[in-house]
């Protein structure tokens, strides 16, 4: 799904909890996106952005933890 479709201006974003506190490898996500799920480096935050439907993310999160 392109992010280019979509306004992400307002985006209220959240880095992982599983984050390192020196800022390495990171990613952020964004809520208040009906079915949406946007996800960015947090290390590029004027970069591009991957949109995946919820329920593809859930099962991602899922298999990870697993």
């Amino acid at each position: 799904m392109a992010s280019n479709s979509f306004d992400l201006s307002a985006a209220r974003w959240f880095k992982s909890s599983y984050s390192n506190g020196d800022g390495g490898s990171c990613v952020e996500i964004a809520d208040g996106f009906p079915n949406l799920v946007p996800v960015r480096d947090s290390k590029v935050q004027q970069g591009p952005v991957l949109l995946f439907r919820a329920a593809s993310w859930a099962a991602f999160v899922a298999d990870v933890k697993g």
